[in-house]
């Protein structure tokens, strides 16, 4: 075993963590983590490179899950190390409440270069939760300056998952995120959820049914009014919920309804966007291009916290009216566009095109598709759902015990030098975009184990 003084600085204090006690673990009230068992049996990152982490005991953990969605490029990539290094010591913070830097507006020009066509403006937030926060203000703020400010609803999907503020939990649909914080905004309404497992069970890809379910839309529409809707917002892929794939057709019947009406399509692409189903977006991959669409995660390759919404131009416009000395939104952060944050998504980007990394899962998701199609004789399995680099494995609930036999596998994966999520019974996995054939064998052989393990 490493001793501590043999690790570099995060290891070492990583060491000392876990060697320390409870003592030394009690001050970190953590994020989406059973906190009593995490600190009972702690699971320390000390290190990472590449499509590996290491803890302090300098043991390696195959990084199938990107860290969390966002590692797309691998981690500590070194043109994004030393972008982040050489702008910590140029410029360090630089307002853009009236203010700006150059680095600013070059990252939202690159964006526009690979977003979907008619999409050329970026506002920029940081992280997926302000990303959705933002998209809503703008929803409602463009129909209200359009002279249509009855548009006041807001419609998302059950099971969706859009962060955790008050606006993306709204909207959001599941249940755990939303039941202790009360009412949440007023004027939203859900559509009904895309899984169906009776007939889509083990789709390869797309599932074939449920382009219908769409049309649940139609139901709210005539329940509420089409005319008092502002807009609707999902994901294309919905993650945090367990990797449900959209059925063939579905998205856009969605975006033919919101056009029939009037009402504003969000793609939530906080998971999918930066190559992550084989296009720079999951808008380019379905072929459906929304009016607004929100980003995070993978734009920095997870190094500095940012996101950003990424808009329609008539949008934008809409707002471009009235005295030029005015405030047009009334909206922004203190970090929007934060130097650092941009000098890591320059380099990201850079390294996404000099890689191939944006389309690299449409010549990876051929084998992924088949190994993890391949558990379906495994214990447990109940269904396996793919697309691009993204694949969901859901198991049976144990009796009375639901999520539990998922967290038995993510241990159990863990233990044996993989990393992957899961969220309730479904395991998820994401790898970084550079991952190799044997790492994806290595993976899901990694997983068949552990379901063979845990009862």
């Amino acid at each position: 075993m490493n001793k501590p003084q043999d690790l570099p600085l995060a290891a070492a204090a990583a060491a000392a963590a876990t060697t320390g006690g409870d003592a030394a673990l009690d001050a970190f009230w953590m994020p989406f983590t059973a906190n009593r068992q995490f600190k009972k049996s702690p699971r320390l990152l000390a290190k990472a490179s590449g499509m590996h982490y290491w803890d302090a005991d300098g043991r390696e953990i195959l990084d199938g899950c990107a860290g969390l969605w966002c590692v797309n490029a691998g981690h500590t990539r070194p043109k994004i190390v030393a972008a982040i290094q050489a702008q910590a010591a140029e410029l360090d913070f630089a307002p853009t409440f009236q203010m700006g830097h150059p680095l600013a507006f070059e990252l939202a020009g690159q964006i526009t270069r690979i977003a979907p066509a008619g999409m050329g403006k970026v506002f920029f937030t940081n992280s997926g939760s302000e990303s959705v926060e933002t998209a809503l203000k703008m929803a409602l703020a463009y129909h209200r300056v359009r002279g249509e400010g009855q548009r006041t609803r807001l419609i998302g999907r059950e099971r969706g998952y859009h962060g955790v503020n008050f606006g993306g939990i709204s909207v959001g649909g599941i249940v755990a995120n939303r039941k202790m914080f009360g009412a949440m905004l007023a004027g939203v309404d859900h559509i009904r959820h895309t899984h169906d497992p009776a007939r889509n069970a083990f789709s390869v890809g797309q599932p074939a049914h449920g382009a219908d379910f769409a049309d649940d839309l139609e139901r709210l529409c005539a329940l509420h009014d089409p005319s008092t809707i502002a807009a609707v917002i999902v994901e294309p892929i919905a993650g945090s919920t367990g990797v449900l794939i959209p059925p063939q057709g579905y998205l856009q019947r969605l975006r033919e309804i919101c056009d029939r009406h009037g009402i504003l399509l969000i793609f939530d692409e906080v998971i999918t966007g930066f190559g992550r189903t084989g296009q720079p977006f999951a808008a380019q991959t379905f072929g459906v291009t929304p009016d607004l669409m929100t980003v995070a995660k993978g734009l920095t390759n997870g190094a500095v916290p940012m996101g950003a919404v990424i808009a329609k131009d008539m949008i934008h416009d809409a707002f471009m009216d009235g005295p030029e000395h005015l405030i047009e939104f009334f909206h922004g952060y203190t970090y929007s566009a934060h130097p650092l944050a941009c000098a890591a998504g320059l380099a990201t980007l850079q390294t996404y095109a000099e890689e191939g990394l944006l389309t690299r899962a449409q010549q990876l998701q051929g084998q992924l598709a088949e190994r993890l199609h391949a558990l379906r004789d495994a214990p447990n399995v109940i269904d396996v759902r793919n697309y691009g680099l993204v694949g969901g494995v859901e198991l049976a609930p144990r009796p009375g015990e639901p999520g539990k036999r998922g967290f038995e596998v993510f241990l159990d994966c863990y233990a044996n030098g993989v990393l992957i999520r899961t969220t309730g019974d479904t395991i998820a996995m994401s790898p970084p975009l550079i991952i190799e054939p044997a790492q994806i064998d290595q993976i899901v052989d990694t997983v068949r184990a552990a379901l063979g393990r845990v009862a």
